[in-house]
């Protein structure tokens, strides 16, 4: 009787053989997609440490923003610039902003490329050109002030 039991033992034994091989072979299949996400999943949270780095650096209290001396330092303009923005001495961050206002306010931008200033003849004196771009205009603002 002891050999029937350990037949009846080896008999299914043996069916799920045939089974386990199928699914050893179809695991390292499933095994590779794992794998993957796996992988993917490792990347995912470097990606959102940087997000929470950004957070936590927003949840500092924010200091407030002290403007640069040498910005806030009053220049007196030349007698050509002065037409435009006035002869009192003013930082040059006034004096760019006064200018924006005048060539606002004369609607000398030109229409089709905004980043183009059309100069009339004060602001001709200014720019030595008819035509200057706004990234330029700082740059010949500064001839004209001391």
């Amino acid at each position: 009787m002891a050999t029937a039991k350990k037949a009846a033992k080896k008999a299914p034994a043996k069916k799920a053989a045939p089974a386990k091989k199928a699914a050893a072979k179809k695991a390292p299949a499933k095994k590779a997609a794992p794998a993957k996400k796996a992988a993917a999943k490792k990347a995912a949270p470097a990606k959102k440490a940087a997000p929470a780095k950004k957070a936590a650096a927003k949840k500092a209290p924010a200091k407030k923003r002290t403007p640069n001396a040498a910005f806030m330092k009053a220049l007196t303009p030349s007698p050509q610039l002065a037409a435009v923005v006035g002869s009192a001495p003013l930082p040059r961050t006034e004096v760019v902003s006064k200018l924006w206002a005048y060539i606002k306010k004369n609607k000398l931008q030109d229409a089709v490329n905004k980043r183009m200033v059309n100069a009339d003849a004060k602001l001709k004196e200014i720019f030595g050109k008819a035509q200057v771009s706004m990234f330029e205009m700082a740059g010949l603002i500064g001839k004209h002030v001391k």
